[in-house]
């Protein structure tokens, strides 16, 4: 066996002379064992999050969307790219959307709202389907114009689909002067009759409201254009072949498209994410710094007790660099050991909240319990970064006090 490695695992486990050694290095491991835990485990919540807010904006986006490179709106027609994606075995389907935000008055209550304009196949296959709460996803009936409400929407608007009166949209046209003496002259208005509400999450459910795309196309004064063509891939589709898919449309649009996944289509909220992430990262790392410095108080003890054991090993030939390396892995072990106590238990109570969901969410949510997901690339980053931090500590005692002076 490695020499320095055989020292420092008899010191780390043999009792010392003075018992305030022991308990620091005990206080050090359970200090390691719990910051690293507390990473494992609040990085998986994060992980769980992430994922929870990517279903439940899959919900309402999809998992591919091409909007222009400029301007707000493009025409569809004669895009041999829609017809290729339409072919694909890989694509659910293609819809295109007309988005715009629009005035709602119903009965004598006003609210500003995000309008999505949509087709038949759109009212077929959305997953909006499964989250209603009153009433039914239907955008027509006959020759009547229904409309699909946030929950929270209609509530502050007071619509239900129970009621027989119609939800009034307005929007500004798009040519002419506005009209100060009759300011609804200068507004394109119709009429949907709620059919259905919806609960998907709260920001959703405050802002939007589903239409027939004819709806918005009378509003908005636009012929056959539309905001964006929303491709919905089939249930259990990779990444690789979303990704693939996005590729090759990419290369079929040419610059004036874009053609971006859900990320993408979200990509300041994910950025935020991320960046909370690394930023709960660093702060529980410091954590763990102050921490294993009670290592720094274990090391410079046992370096004092020992000075006769450095003493000896110096009579029997031992360098300096050989006696260093004995007290830096002596501290390190107490690092790493603290650090597989922890991975353990982090790792197992995430598990086990995966499975069982131990701690519960407060309130009524979308999910019973915190949701957690680990990746191993969290626990690797967790151990190298622990380890990093109980190696550098480790060497502290070395740099302040020589153990050739002793």
């Amino acid at each position: 066996m490695h020499l320095p490695l055989l020292f420092a695992r008899r010191y780390l486990l043999a009792r010392k002379s003075h018992n305030v050694i022991n308990i620091i290095s005990g206080i050090s491991v359970a200090g390691m064992a719990i910051g690293t835990a507390a990473l494992i485990i609040i990085l998986s919540v994060y992980n769980g999050f992430s994922d929870l807010v990517e279903n439940t904006l899959g919900e309402i986006q999809p998992e591919i969307r091409i909007t222009p490179a400029t301007g707000k709106v493009f025409s569809p027609d004669g895009l041999k790219a829609i017809g290729w994606a339409r072919k694909e075995p890989a694509v659910f389907s293609v819809c295109p959307v007309l988005e715009e935000n629009v005035v709602i008055n119903y009965d004598g209550h006003q609210s500003l709202a995000k309008a999505i304009g949509a087709d038949t196949l759109y009212e077929r296959t959305s997953p909006v389907r499964d989250h209603i709460v009153e009433g039914a996803f239907s955008l027509r009936k006959g020759d009547i114009r229904q409309g699909v409400f946030g929950a929270s929407l209609a509530y502050g608007l007071g619509i239900s689909p129970r009621f027989v009166a119609a939800a009034e949209l307005y929007y500004p046209k798009r040519e002419g002067n506005v009209s100060l003496s009759s300011p609804l002259s200068s507004l394109n208005h119709a009429k949907v009759y709620p059919s259905g509400l919806f609960a998907i999450s709260a920001n959703t459910d405050t802002e939007l409201v589903i239409v027939p795309i004819e709806t918005m196309r009378e509003l908005t004064g636009y012929r056959n254009e539309v905001s964006a063509i929303e491709i919905r891939t089939v249930p259990g589709t990779g990444r690789d072949e979303e990704k693939r898919i996005i590729g090759e449309l990419t290369r079929m649009l040419g610059p004036s498209f874009k053609v971006s996944d859900r990320i993408r289509q979200n990509d300041a909220l994910f950025k935020m994410m991320k960046y909370e992430k690394l930023a709960i990262f660093l702060i529980l790392i410091f954590v763990i710094v102050i921490i294993a410095f009670n290592i720094f108080s274990s090391l410079s003890m046992l370096i004092i007790e020992k000075q006769h054991d450095i003493g000896t090993l110096r009579s029997l030939g031992a360098d300096e660099r050989l006696i260093r390396r004995i007290f830096i892995l002596e501290g390190w072990l107490i690092s790493l050991l603290g650090l597989a106590i922890g991975l353990v238990i982090g790792i197992a109570f995430v598990l086990l909240q995966q499975k069982f969901g131990i701690i519960k969410m407060p309130g009524s949510y979308v999910v019973p319990a915190y949701p957690v997901i680990l990746k191993g690339s969290d626990v690797i980053l967790t151990a190298a970064g622990v380890a990093a931090v109980g190696y550098l500590i480790a060497t502290l005692p070395h740099i302040i006090h020589k153990t050739d002076q002793i």
